[in-house]
């Protein structure tokens, strides 16, 4: 059971993060040649193709967008009780010398991560990976940081961070829950 605690961004908010990681990533790469998105299942993705709109209102030209599912990469699939929903992988370009942007709602253990790194890594051999998170939250087991982060919100372990968007919770904002006892 959870309750929640704080809402840490609303709809502008999480639009000013996203304008704000697109002009990072067009900067930081030198415009968008050779450059790919790639959005985690589930709310990386809406969030990849909503950077790749803004990169395109400030270049003039469209990013190539893929859709990422990790399922069968996680570390923990053995220990899963159920069994595992496996959703489609959709990456409609070569990855291979691209700049791919990996893109999460929140980062956190950086276990997703990791199996992302695995799973594009299957795909071919990019020039290089760089992660966009709209949510850095903290708490890392593996050595994994983002390099675009639209908020760093610092919680403890009896927390959630949950990202809603309007593509699929219907509604627009990043809360705080905590889990009660």
């Amino acid at each position: 059971m959870t309750r929640e605690k704080a809402q840490i961004l609303d709809k502008e908010g999480i639009r000013r993060s996203l304008t704000r990681i697109a002009h990072e990533i067009i900067e930081r790469n030198k415009g968008i040649e050779n450059l790919v998105l790639i959005g985690i299942r589930r709310r990386g993705v809406p969030l990849a193709e909503r950077l790749a709109r803004k990169i395109k209102e400030i270049e003039g030209r469209s990013v190539p967008v893929g859709i990422l599912d990790i399922t069968l990469y996680r570390d923990d699939l053995t220990t899963l009780a159920y069994q595992p929903l496996v959703r489609s992988t959709s990456i409609p370009f070569h990855v291979s010398g691209r700049t791919v942007v990996l893109v999460d709602d929140v980062i956190y253990t950086g276990r997703t991560v990791r199996a992302a790194l695995d799973a594009v890594m299957d795909l071919g051999r990019p020039r290089v990976i760089q992660l966009a998170a709209l949510i850095d939250r903290g708490h890392r087991e593996l050595p994994i940081r983002a390099d675009y982060i639209g908020k760093n919100v610092p919680t403890s372990s009896k927390e959630v961070v949950s990202v809603r968007l309007q593509e699929i919770d219907s509604e627009e904002r990043v809360v705080i829950l905590e889990l009660l006892d």
